[in-house]
């Protein structure tokens, strides 16, 4: 089958490779229909991301048709359309029983290797997302094995587009758990989404879907901030405008209730303390630029929240952390608990409060897909989304 693999720090390449086997009796083979590339895999261009080996088959992004079953599978027939989840869970350990399925205990074998690296304990396993996270083959391919598939995979049983449901894998799930984070009041709270890329634009439709009073956007890609501002959310430009400032402006003073920091380890920005990020992440001193995070903290209102979704990887310094402490700020982070969320939004899909495909600029091929990804990492042609076709 063709499958797109990670070649070397800043070079992805399409490979023919095998076909995926079942392995144990709980896996399914899936074909997969249509898949997309997530900002979260710029990070494993670009570097920063630990483990990676030559020929890793990319993408966590993934739906399609199930063409084989475990003896174990009883959820899932053959010919069944699903959705699949970026995070592997088994669903019998105690997180996964919580409903906490992106911390399962059960399906990162190379956890010892996160372990070293964070000095805590790990998370479940990620499709396509180094050996740190369980060396799964990823989904950006014309086939793929997904472990446990009684748990993650979810039945679409409409005529919806795959477009429509496609999202449902990774960033509208992650976007809506960043709002609902946020323990918004309806009607009343202001929100501040930092990040206009997919899971910012999902982040903020969530928050309206949510109740939110009012959405600020901020963002210096033009095409990304007239996305937003066409969902009716207010925008700011931080090459623009002082963003610290704006926020006071826009909310009478005090600041957003809450913020969600959608953006993670590769924060752009300016200043001094973004130039000291940027020198230490290229002398692999420190794996985060985290200007988002700084102003995230610096701009939220007084007993507000920070909610987390864009990715950390590292140790953290130069973080306000004393602002943070006098405002009595929560912090709410970590992967998405992805499967705890795909029926309530499919619902909403179906109910037609949200087009997902909203979001997409970009379609393609697989054999398109590397020079596609450097378009969307250097945000060029209005690139936003990329959904890809493994047949076409």
């Amino acid at each position: 089958m063709k499958a797109i693999v990670w070649q070397g720090t800043n070079h992805v390449g399409v490979e023919t490779v095998p076909d995926p086997t079942l392995l144990l009796p709980t896996d399914a083979i899936v074909k997969i229909t249509s898949t997309a590339i997530c900002g979260s895999d710029l990070h494993l261009l670009d570097g920063v991301i630990p483990s990676m080996e030559k020929g890793d088959i990319l993408g966590h992004e993934f739906m399609g048709e199930v063409v084989e079953i475990g003896r174990d599978v009883r959820k899932l027939s053959v010919g069944d359309r699903v959705v699949v989840p970026f995070n592997i869970a088994c669903g019998i350990c105690d997180p996964c029983r919580r409903g906490l399925f992106s911390a399962c205990d059960n399906t990162n074998p190379n956890h010892r290797m996160a372990e070293a690296l964070y000095g805590a304990v790990s998370g479940g396993g990620l499709f396509g997302y180094s050996h740190m996270y369980g060396g799964y083959a990823g989904g950006q391919a014309q086939y793929v094995r997904v472990p446990f598939a009684d748990v993650g995979p979810h039945k679409i049983e409409s005529d919806l587009r795959d477009e429509q449901v496609l999202f449902l894998t990774d960033i509208f799930p992650t976007g809506y758990q960043a709002a609902e984070n946020c323990g918004i009041v309806p009607g009343r709270d202001v929100i501040a989404v930092f990040g206009a890329g997919p899971v910012g634009q999902f982040a903020a439709r969530s928050a309206q879907l949510l109740g939110a009073a009012h959405v600020i956007v901020i963002d210096r890609v033009p095409e990304r901030l007239a996305m937003a501002e066409a969902a009716g959310c207010q925008t700011i430009n931080y090459e623009h405008d002082d963003v610290l400032v704006a926020l006071r402006e826009a909310t009478g003073g005090r600041g957003p209730d809450h913020v969600i920091d959608a953006v993670g380890m590769e924060a752009h920005g300016h200043g001094p303390g973004a130039i000291v990020d940027t020198a230490k992440q290229r002398l692999r001193l420190s794996f985060d630029r985290i200007t988002a995070l700084r102003w995230a903290i610096l701009s939220c209102a007084k007993g507000g929240t920070v909610s987390m979704p864009g990715v950390y990887g590292g140790l953290i310094d130069k973080l306000p952390m004393g602002a943070a402490f006098a405002k009595g700020l929560t912090f709410r982070m970590g992967q998405t608990h992805t499967q705890r969320h795909i029926g309530p939004l499919l619902g909403r899909i179906e109910a037609g409060e949200i087009d997902p495909s909203f979001v997409i600029t970009h379609r393609a091929t697989l054999d398109e897909a590397p020079a596609l990804y450097k378009t969307f990492r250097d945000k060029h042609d209005g690139c936003i989304k990329v959904v890809l076709n493994p047949w076409s």
